[in-house]
């Protein structure tokens, strides 16, 4: 038989679903995958149940229902002061990972250089290749996660094409800095580049961080194209509602691609998300505090226990250290032993780099409940217990043993 796909064949099942599986099968609490593990706000979920028995429930509009594009719009001047025409430069798609698919198919001809940053969320690359695009990588790396603004200006050639840069970004929770973002913007301007810019997480910045769309950075409104998430802001990962934000130029191939993978999104969903998107001001921030403070609880149980716990600026995730532990093995084979010993999945950092990856850090998902929290910090508290208790024996017998000679 003829050979199918080189891309997709053979390509392995995602970390995440990997781990969730192991949890699944060993009972083990699930702090690998980024989904919350309580659904998001009732009145938005009320809007989407009534919608779906009033009706219509046939093809909304391709482009998206008028009321959630105008909304997409109006949150884009509500927060960032971007001018948006909501019939030239909104779309609506089927998740943020059909927006990334839509972008690159419509933007990148085979040949084309496509910038990545590592750690890669892992729809990035095969969705590139397989678009025909050349991937160029760059990386941060932890602790600190700095871009190499050097690295990064000679990544620019007379082929690259574009840009995809995750801001905040999983898995690392670094928010890009105004430097980085000013020479991102300066290199596409100075070498005719487009930016895709997945900002699904654009409402989960810490500290009293204030998220900064490339968008909005001078010269950049014609050449970004912005991508948002439902699934992400109303903690409703499984209604997969994505956003795309673009100049008309570059709206339209990408509406086109949009036509022919998915056509549309579910009209009560939509209807729902305009909704959501509507709410006061103070929906935005309490979603961030209650992260933040999730982020906190789990970072303070995890310092307690040995681990090395690494700044997190936005997201889902926080990244340690597991070194200080002084376990065995690579970070993959540490995340195998904490689902069987400890009964608690992480995801290996390694597995967001293509090659030559840091192999001493773990990712730990805090969008659960509070107990779901402390029950993982009780089950890797009793672990790392075990573990110093059996190494105490085994420094007895050895001393004992040696006392014997």
């Amino acid at each position: 038989m003829k050979p199918t796909n080189p891309v997709f064949t053979g390509l392995q099942t995602t970390i995440f679903e990997t781990m969730s599986r192991m949890a699944n099968a060993t009972g083990a609490i699930n702090l690998g995958q980024g989904f919350p593990d309580v659904d998001g706000p009732e009145d938005v979920r009320r809007i989407a149940a009534s919608a779906l028995i009033d009706g219509p429930n046939q093809y909304p509009p391709m482009l998206g229902l008028p009321e959630l594009r105008q909304a997409v719009a109006e949150t884009n001047k509500r927060f960032y002061d971007l001018d948006v025409d909501w019939q030239s430069e909104v779309l609506v798609t089927s998740g943020a990972t059909e927006a990334l698919a839509d972008s690159l198919m419509a933007l990148l001809e085979p040949g084309d250089e496509v910038i990545l940053i590592e750690p890669l969320y892992d729809c990035y690359l095969p969705l590139v290749k397989r678009a025909g695009g050349i991937p160029v990588r760059l990386r941060v790396t932890p602790p600190h996660w700095r871009l190499d603004l050097e690295a990064l200006a000679a990544a620019f050639t007379e082929n690259t094409k574009a840009i995809l840069i995750n801001n905040p970004m999983n898995p690392a929770a670094k928010v890009f800095s105004e430097d980085e973002l000013s020479e991102i913007a300066r290199l596409c301007i100075e070498y005719g580049v487009y930016a895709i810019c997945d900002e699904v997480y654009e409402h989960l910045l810490f500290d009293g961080r204030a998220h900064m769309p490339l968008m909005a950075f001078p010269g950049m409104r014609e050449r970004c194209v912005r991508i948002g998430s439902a699934g992400k802001t109303f903690s409703l990962t499984g209604w997969k509602v994505g956003y795309i934000t673009a100049a008309p130029n570059l709206l339209d191939p990408i509406a086109k691609a949009h036509q022919f993978v998915t056509f549309t999104t579910p009209p009560n969903l939509q209807k729902a998300v305009a909704y959501g998107l509507a709410k006061e001001d103070d929906y935005f921030f309490d979603l961030r505090d209650d992260l933040q403070e999730k982020r906190d609880r789990i970072s303070r149980g995890l310092a307690a226990l040995g681990f090395g716990v690494l700044p997190c600026a936005g997201t889902y995730f926080v990244t340690c250290d597991v070194s200080p532990l002084g376990l065995e093995g690579d970070d993959v084979a540490i995340c195998q032993q904490l689902v069987e010993e400890a009964g608690v999945a992480v995801v290996p950092v390694s597995a967001f780099y293509v090659s030559d990856a840091p192999s001493n850090f773990v990712r730990f998902c805090f969008c659960k409940r509070d107990s779901v929290i402390d029950g993982a910090l009780e089950r890797l508290g009793d672990w790392v217990a075990s573990r110093r208790t059996a190494a105490g024996a085994d420094r007895e017998r050895q001393v004992a043993a040696a006392g014997d000679i």
